[in-house]
This record gives C-alpha cells, sequence and structure tokens, in this order.
C-alpha cells in the first residue's frame, strides 16, 4: 500500500493535499494540525491511527504531512516529506507564507500523487537515501585527507626549502658541517645497532 494521503499546510492553512484512497485522513490531519500549533518549528512527529500512521514534518513555517500504512515504517515516509517538502518551497517561494488556503493544491495535487506512487511502489528509495548517506560519509572523508595532504604539502615543501638552504655554502658558517657530521654520526649508530640484531 504505502503512502495514501499527503498535505502541505501553513499552520492551520491547509495549502495543497492530495488522497490515493477514500478515508478519514484529511479528518485525522486536521486534527494533528491543530495539535501541532503548540509545538515550535523544525519537529518530525508520528502519530499512529489505527491502522495507519501520520508522519509530520514542520519546517520553516510549513507542516508537511502523509499518512502510510504501518509497513511503510518510518524511513521512507519521512524521505517523502522531506522531498515533498523541497519541491514545494522551490514551486511556490514566498508565496507560501501568504497563500488563502488550497490556493496550490490544483497544481501541487499532482505532485503530492506523483510522488507518493513513486515512494510507495520504488522498492529502491530506501536504498537511495542509505546511499546517499554512505556518499555524504565518503565526502566528508575525501575532504579531510585531501586536507590533511595539503598540510603534508605545505610541510614538504618547508623542509625542501630548508635543504636547498643547507646545501649551499655559507662563508663563516660551520653549522652545515656540523650538521652533516651529526647525521653521519646518527647514521654509523643506526647501522651499527641494526647490524647486531
Amino acid at each position: 500500500m504505502g503512502i495514501l494521503y499527503g498535505m502541505v499546510a501553513r499552520g492551520q492553512v491547509v495549502l495543497a493535499e492530495f488522497s490515493a484512497t477514500q478515508t478519514n485522513a484529511s479528518v485525522v490531519a486536521r486534527l494533528i494540525l491543530e495539535k501541532m500549533k503548540e509545538v515550535k518549528n523544525n519537529c518530525i512527529s508520528s502519530f499512529s491511527h489505527h491502522p495507519y500512521i501520520f508522519h509530520v514534518k514542520g519546517t520553516d513555517g510549513l507542516t508537511v504531512l502523509c499518512m502510510a500504512d504501518d509497513a511503510s515504517g518510518r524511513i521512507i515516509p519521512f524521505a517523502f516529506l522531506e522531498d515533498i517538502h523541497k519541491k514545494f518551497v522551490k514551486t511556490f517561494g514566498r508565496a507560501v507564507h501568504s497563500a488563502s488556503a488550497y490556493a496550490m493544491n490544483d497544481e501541487f495535487s499532482r505532485v503530492l500523487c506523483q510522488q507518493m506512487d513513486h515512494f510507495s511502489r520504488n522498492p529502491n528509495v530506501d536504498r537511495l537515501n542509505r546511499l546517499k548517506g554512505e556518499m555524504n560519509q565518503v565526502q566528508s572523508v575525501l575532504i579531510d585527507n585531501i586536507e590533511k595532504a595539503l598540510e603534508r604539502g605545505d610541510h614538504l615543501a618547508l623542509l625542501v626549502e630548508k635543504a636547498i638552504t643547507m646545501q649551499q655554502p655559507m662563508q663563516g658558517n660551520n653549522s652545515t658541517v656540523a650538521l652533516k657530521r651529526k647525521a653521519r654520526s646518527y647514521k654509523n649508530v643506526i647501522w651499527w645497532r641494526d647490524w647486531r640484531h
């Protein structure tokens, strides 16, 4: 079955909704909106209304809600809500903050229908979300490794510069000769230590 009902609202004002089946989802959704008006922005919740689960996501003054069967779990419905929120804001922009009830329903109910079908029937949706998460982790590791390599490159450039400076003969400075003696002495100590073992 999957996701059977979807709605986008601003406070108590329903801007768009779509139902794939004849249920009382619209009535229950309005009761949930009434309950959610006390909740702060940026929240996610789930409400059980046997045999369905209502999933709610409030972000940026908008509430996106869906009704799904229990078998859908939580990942797919919340991925659906995230997708609907992005598409709604991208489609209507700032108009969502002042639109009247059902002002976007004619245009956006088709999107709700298509996305409900996509998230309900496509078994790869959950896998795609998991892969996106893994890709984000790989990307952050790569960025860290590149930053470390760049830091090492700076350190290597500094060492090369010092080596070049030391190779240049300097008048009246015996530090290069002393460093060569210490290096040779250290090399001999290491060689003897390795030879004994």
